[in-house]
């Protein structure tokens, strides 16, 4: 079963990204090395605050849509 994350990011001016991901440890390592190019780049965002588990993509996006809300 697959398993998927809701994350927060954060970095020294608590900016904060809300994501959702599959695949959390590489995830993290993608943001940490700035290998994406985007919004936790630009704001040097690599400090992981919270996470939560869901059991499929749909309820990440739900849950994530009601926390950045």
């Amino acid at each position: 079963m697959k398993q998927y994350y809701v994350y927060i990011l954060t970095n020294k001016s608590k900016t904060l990204y809300i994501g959702v991901t599959n695949n959390l440890e590489r995830r993290m390592y993608e943001h940490k090395h700035k290998l994406i190019d985007g919004f936790t780049k630009k704001y040097n965002l690599t400090k992981l605050v919270y996470y939560e588990i869901a059991e499929d993509v749909r309820s990440a996006i739900t849950r994530e849509k009601q926390i950045k809300g």
